[in-house]
């Protein structure tokens, strides 16, 4: 069958093959670039199925219930050149080699005198919306994004998965780069010309002037099916950061300028996560442009349940629309 094209032409993808499609690229592009996880050769995400049949078992590594094995694995292969994308299905899994992944990797380049890089990509798929409980469902991303020395970034959509895992994979550093669960068959445009996304650009999905909403992957969703509830009642800016580690404080603060106002939507506790630290970055930097005491919509800071209980504590329109008049109020 021909590709799905929208009404400019342009070609449609759902999320996951647009990380599939990145992960095929990259391998042809680059013999040095593997893939190395669990149950990667049977496919248990769309992102890797099939991906053995092309590229063989020496590139697609799949590993027993090992964590620390796996990512050592991976590890010594990107000292010695290599380009490995490790995939840990779910995020919290990387909590069992947590020293190695974040830690030994995050400061390896400054402990090596900036003599030796490790060009190493870390991924796997978090989020609420699957009703899958803790392990499955934590962000992950906050945890990283406090480990000096590792890239953060997680895509909102078709085609930032794509051009933000080529630029993850090009990159010379850690990346992590984790993916919601609850995008996976959301469609876009994906170019299929090579292009990466930067990171360290935030996108401005929506112009607005009253309040600013600062929200990431599935909840961005959340944050304009809102923006777009209350326009003409409230004008509503939203930025999707697109990568936390570099973090775009430059486009919020000129957002801020317009709105005064600030609202950060994100799927991680509000105790010690992403959300608190651009918030008291704000507070530093931004202090004066600001109306209203900056605002979080995040998870309580409790764990993750399953089951009928993960609606009432993960951010949903509700909550970010009454964060929204509560700071315009």
């Amino acid at each position: 069958m021909p590709p799905e094209k929208d009404t400019n032409g342009e070609r449609i993808l759902p999320f996951i093959e647009a990380i599939k499609e990145a992960y095929v690229e990259e391998m042809e592009r680059d013999e040095r670039v593997f893939m190395v996880g669990q149950d990667i050769q049977g496919g248990i995400f769309p992102s890797t199925m099939g991906l053995v049949d092309r590229f063989g078992p020496d590139r697609i590594v799949d590993t027993p219930i090992a964590e620390s094995g796996m990512y050592g694995t991976a590890f010594g292969a990107a000292q010695e050149g290599f380009r490995p994308i490790v995939d840990f299905m779910f995020g919290g899994f990387t909590y069992v080699t947590w020293a190695e992944c974040s830690v030994t990797t995050g400061q390896y380049y400054f402990l090596h005198g900036s003599q030796l890089s490790l060009p190493i990509v870390i991924t796997f798929a978090v989020g609420t919306g699957q009703r899958l409980a803790n392990d499955h469902s934590m962000g992950l991303h906050g945890s990283f994004f406090h480990q000096p020395g590792i890239k953060v970034a997680m895509p909102s959509t078709p085609y930032d998965a794509k051009g933000m895992m080529k630029t993850a994979i090009r990159d010379n550093n850690p990346v992590v780069m984790p993916w919601h669960m609850g995008l996976m068959m959301e469609r876009g445009p994906v170019p299929e010309s090579d292009y990466v996304v930067p990171l360290g650009v935030a996108d401005v999905k929506r112009a607005g002037s009253d309040v600013t909403v600062l929200a990431n992957s599935f909840q961005l969703k959340n944050a304009l099916q809102v923006a777009g509830k209350l326009d003409g009642e409230i004008s509503v800016e939203v930025i999707d950061p697109r990568s936390f580690e570099p973090f775009d404080m430059a486009t919020l603060i000129a957002s801020l300028e317009k709105t005064n106002r600030l609202v950060i939507v994100d799927e991680d506790w509000e105790r010690g996560g992403y959300a608190s630290t651009i918030s008291a970055r704000v507070m530093e930097q931004a202090f004066d442009l600001l109306d209203a005491p900056v605002t979080l919509v995040t998870f309580p800071n409790m764990p993750i349940p399953g089951g009928y209980m993960e609606p009432y504590i993960a951010p949903n329109p509700d909550k970010i629309e009454a964060a929204v008049r509560a700071v315009c109020e």
